[in-house]
């Protein structure tokens, strides 16, 4: 990329935390993220730990961006974001619910390892019940077989989907449950997100008719100007996606969705409900169903408060100068 800084600006002024969460959310209770300060700003490099440098590299790439360029000029000023719901039993969805002030669109987990179809069909009917008017998405992560997608999607699109989100893997796989959708009369729009992780891959998922939006987000695209080239190549609509980031982090996904020349849908960038402690003294948390344009700077005591411990701290060192090697190579 661009005007790489040098490794040491990066190293030196590094932060590494572990936020508690109020729920498990992807098998875990504590977020770990790396942040950084530079020219700009600050910035976030938080890939989940199963990622592997090449992977990883893209976010640190949006970290860099967030910290030493900026992000460029808003179109808006406000940005609507979902509320969402974890895998959780259907008998927690209030108390999920409860974290947010507003519900017009709400996300829910689905596809969860260890549970079944019928729990998921009691959490997504849960929230319709609570929640009678609101646009209601849910997100499988890719964990379905085509079958069990269809078998799936068919059930749960009696509760009025506004769209279903990686229901399989792959643009091969999400073109296959499209195409058995709209040959079974059912209209439920497909989300691309895992599909979209490269930069060539929106064309891919556009020219194959595998899904009709696409789920974005900044740090796994390399950052907010490179998931606006994305989006712009693809010609699809866009829903601009949280990655479990701290504050820091939300405020690129923010970014990003406030330079979208269009927005027709709420995004999943409201997860900042989900922990019970962040890094900023006034985080990025939804008032009225909407989140602020803004920068976001960490707050020194919380900096102190929520620090992870030595080994951690090491170890995401060694993730950036493995990640930083791959970019220098690119660049």
């Amino acid at each position: 990329m661009r005007n790489l800084p040098a490794l040491d600006e990066i190293l030196d002024n590094l932060h590494v935390v572990s936020l508690p969460m109020s729920v498990t959310f992807r098998g875990v209770m504590h977020r770990e993220a790396a942040l950084f300060e530079g020219p700009a700003g600050w910035g976030e490099f938080s890939p989940f730990l199963e990622y592997g440098a090449q992977e990883a590299s893209a976010w640190l790439a949006s970290g860099i961006e967030a910290a030493w360029e900026g992000f460029p000029e808003p179109l808006r000023s406000q940005v609507p974001v979902n509320a969402t719901v974890p895998a959780v039993p259907s008998s927690d969805v209030v108390r999920v619910l409860e974290k947010y002030d507003a519900h017009h669109t709400v996300k829910i987990k689905v596809a969860e390892k260890g549970q079944s179809l019928e729990d998921d069909v009691a959490r997504v009917a849960e929230v319709r019940r609570l929640l009678p008017d609101a646009a209601l998405r849910i997100d499988a992560n890719a964990a379905w077989s085509v079958p069990e997608a269809f078998e799936a999607l068919q059930r749960l699109s009696d509760f009025e989907l506004q769209y279903a989100e990686q229901p399989v893997e792959g643009i091969e796989g999400l073109a296959r449950v499209r195409e058995m959708l709209r040959a079974a009369g059912d209209q439920t729009l497909i989300a691309a997100d895992e599909s979209v992780r490269k930069a060539t891959d929106p064309l891919a998922v556009a020219r194959a008719g595998a899904a009709d939006l696409l789920i974005i987000k900044a740090a796994p695209l390399g950052g907010v100007r490179n998931a606006l080239r994305v989006v712009a190549e693809s010609g699809m609509p866009a829903v601009v996606s949280s990655a479990l980031d701290t504050s820091v982090g939300l405020a690129a996904g923010v970014a990003l969705a406030a330079a979208l020349p269009e927005l027709p849908y709420a995004c999943g960038l409201g997860t900042a409900a989900l922990f019970t402690d962040d890094v900023a003294a006034q985080p990025m948390r939804a008032v009225g169903g909407a989140l602020d344009v803004r920068s976001v700077r960490p707050d020194p005591q919380r900096l102190r408060a929520l620090a992870a411990d030595a080994n951690t701290t090491e170890r995401w060192r060694e993730r950036i100068r493995a990640a930083y090697e791959i970019l220098v190579n690119n660049s």
